[in-house]
């Protein structure tokens, strides 16, 4: 196979040392003369208060998780910068005032270890649910150590398991054993990072005498275990992430070896007690029939390993209409649907021997989430009917419901007060035709008093990637920080998102990724054609994969833009399979060290694309020295060799904050208050 020629030497490739003496030297400088500018100016003192007021706010719903007889909750706020883990019961919760329950002070545990951990998350064991594997990173990374908990005594157990700092995976088997993938040296780990290897580990016995029960191989994304610990369907499924979409999952016989289950590798599967359900990404023709991609199926499990192949379609996608997720109660599947990308609720009951259908009457039109509180761990539930429901939308603030499955009714539980004065505002939902005349939605935001007048500062926001789906979400901090200060907000649902399912994915990947930047382009063209703005007051905003869609589009076009914020960012395509995660994303963008392949990704990676002599936006570069997703070297490196060809730019990189670039939320108002600081610079009216 042909390999694309040795690639030029990368005079700015130190910077990709993320510790490295020298780049963090760069990195201070860059961040102080940043600083300069933008904290000099009159309204980023007041903008950061405005935004760490919404960040703090006592009235935010705490999001919680159920454990039990408990539900659990992280609070972070100006008392407690990493968090409170606390819990309350669900009466407690309903009440406007609970009462809570601290269980681990993450403040208090820092500073005690001299450490600045952030909570990961937890693994616990049900049902009884008093042991727990937590996840404490530095600095917010992914890798992050994992230690044993209890939850009765509120304290790390003395001698329980314990894995150093790694990107590790740990699943309960019993009390005194777990499965766990870890760094357990050369060889270990995949090409991306991840676990290759599990292991059965025994309490009291070292790690380096754990039995490997199942391994991928180098190329794969990582590997996995699940332990379902259903009453009379326990089963334990091992998988290999062939690469980000597909993988092969093989279930552990009693006798210890693995039945693999017969199943397109792109099938995202769930066991749900007697039953299976299938979520194919691509078209499948299976006993004689043929099912379409985004379409939701459920079958006997135990008929469906001995061979039979009869489903029951829950749901059927359609030009306008896919699944953007599904909840599980005791006995019934709840739909999440985006119709024109606005939430609508549908569910099919099981408890009969008939299933039956029907459509709950839910707010519309904004986005409905969805949390299950059944257990399907405990024989007899009490709770295995309900379920919590969030509703927004742009300009609508959060309410979380208490549901019941089979019912319409519902118990508002929390609701959050309006952090922004939305009287005078719209939204409103336009199509843009795309270079290849695809139609193209998008959200536009108007503030009270705005006019299609070509002089409203307006911020772009997008994705396009990954199937992510870029939904109506309300935002105190946009609103008070953009919206109440005359700025337009748009939305686009641009191809590689997941909009309208996983062909809207596809359309956009790999040789075809292009698409997505035409597909921006298109939207910020519509904005100038319909007088909502114009490019000298037009901004673009993105991060992660859509640090990459706006790092592309400001270098194809950079006349329509006067602002970049580009967060978190993919910007050279020619190594981001070889810089930490970035090898599990080839199924989204190629193999760069394939000569056809890196013959479309070299056309859009912005790193080998900026010119010098070419009039670009100022733009402003952000990420973390702790991302160990996307390589903070991106945005370094790109910010270097602009900075050398003449362009001018601003620079800012938080030195914690993991991939989503701060790890508390003085850091986070920080970070946004800079941005919004540079919006209103570049786009605000003359």
């Amino acid at each position: 196979m042909a390999q694309t020629p040795t690639a030029p030497a990368d005079p700015y490739q130190w910077l990709e040392e993320v510790q490295g003496e020298r780049a963090l030297a760069w990195v201070r400088e860059r961040n102080a003369h940043s600083g300069k500018i933008l904290q000099s100016r009159a309204d980023y003192a007041p903008l950061r208060e405005q935004l760490l007021g919404v960040l703090n706010a006592k009235d935010r719903i705490p999001q919680v998780r159920r454990l039990g007889p408990w539900l659990y909750n992280l609070w972070q706020d100006e008392q407690h910068k990493r968090g409170l883990w606390r819990r309350t019961s669900l009466a407690e919760y309903a009440k406007p005032e609970p009462a809570w329950e601290t269980v681990l002070d993450l403040d208090a545990l820092g500073q005690a270890e001299g450490e600045s951990w952030v909570f990961g998350g937890a693994s616990c064991l049900g049902p009884d649910y008093r042991l727990c594997l937590l996840q404490l990173s530095r600095g917010g990374s992914d890798a992050h150590v994992v230690r044993e908990f209890d939850l009765q005594t509120k304290r790390f157990v003395e001698g329980g398991f314990v894995l150093p700092e790694a990107k590790s995976e740990v699943e309960w088997i019993d009390a005194d054993t777990i499965y766990v993938g870890s760094d357990f040296g050369p060889g270990s780990l995949t090409d991306s990072g991840y676990p290759r290897l599990i292991k059965r580990w025994r309490r009291g016995t070292p790690l380096a005498e754990a039995r490997t029960v199942f391994e991928g191989e180098a190329r794969d994304v990582a590997v996995g275990v699940d332990v379902d610990r259903t009453p009379g369907f326990e089963r334990t499924t091992f998988s290999r992430a062939l690469d980000f979409y597909n993988q092969t999952s093989f279930l552990l016989k009693p006798d210890g070896g693995l039945a693999r289950l017969d199943l397109p590798s792109d099938i995202q599967q769930q066991f749900w007690g007697a039953r299976l359900l299938l979520h194919p990404r691509s078209a499948w023709s299976v006993g004689g029939k043929r099912y379409p991609a985004g379409s939701l199926l459920i079958t006997d499990a135990a008929a469906y390993l001995r061979g039979e192949r009869r489903f029951q379609v829950l749901f059927t996608p359609s030009k306008t209409r896919s699944l953007a997720g599904y909840a599980l109660t005791r006995e019934h599947v709840l739909l999440n649907i985006s119709d024109k990308v606005a939430s609508r609720l549908e569910e099919w009951s099981f408890a009969a021997v008939k299933p039956e259908h029907r459509v709950v009457a839910a707010p519309f039109p904004g986005t409905l989430s969805l949390a299950s509180l059944y257990d399907s761990e405990l024989a007899s539930d009490e709770l295995g009917d309900r379920y919590l429901l969030n509703y927004a939308d742009f300009l609508t603030p959060d309410t979380l419901y208490l549901a019941r499955a089979g019912v319409d009714a519902r118990e508002a539980l929390k609701s959050r007060t309006a952090l922004f004065d939305a009287q005078g505002m719209k939204v409103e939902q336009h199509f843009a035709r795309s270079k290849d005349g695809t139609q193209v939605p998008y959200f536009v935001v108007w503030p009270a008093g705005a006019k299609a007048d070509g002089r409203n500062p307006t911020l772009l926001y997008g994705y396009g990637g990954f199937e992510v789906t870029m939904a109506p979400s309300y935002s105190g901090g946009r609103g008070r920080a953009w919206l109440a200060r005359g700025g337009v907000f748009v939305v686009a649902n641009i191809r590689g998102g997941g909009e309208f399912g996983p062909g809207w994915h596809q359309a956009a990947i790999k040789a075809h990724k292009q698409r997505s930047y035409d597909d921006f382009i298109a939207v910020a063209e519509d904005l100038i054609k319909r007088r909502i703005t114009a490019p000298r007051h037009l901004g673009i905003m993105g991060g992660s994969n859509g640090g990459l869609l706006v790092g592309a589009t400001f270098v194809q076009r950079p006349e329509l833009f006067n602002a970049v914020v580009c967060q978190v960012p993919l910007l050279d395509m020619r190594r981001y399979h070889l810089l930490l995660a970035g090898a599990s994303w080839m199924a989204e963008y190629g193999d760069p060290d394939k000569a056809a392949e890196w013959a479309w990704i070299s056309k859009y990676s912005p790193y080998q694309n900026v010119k010098p002599g070419v009039k670009y936006p100022k733009v402003l570069f952000t990420t973390s020295t702790r991302d160990d997703r996307v390589h903070p070297g991106h945005a370094r490196k790109m910010a270097a060799l602009m900075q050398a060809q003449g362009h001018e730019l601003l620079y800012y990189e938080n030195i914690e904050g993991g991939h989503g670039g701060a790890a508390d939320n003085e850091q986070r108002a920080t970070l946004q208050a800079l941005e919004y600081s540079y919006l209103w610079q570049q786009l605000g009216r003359p």
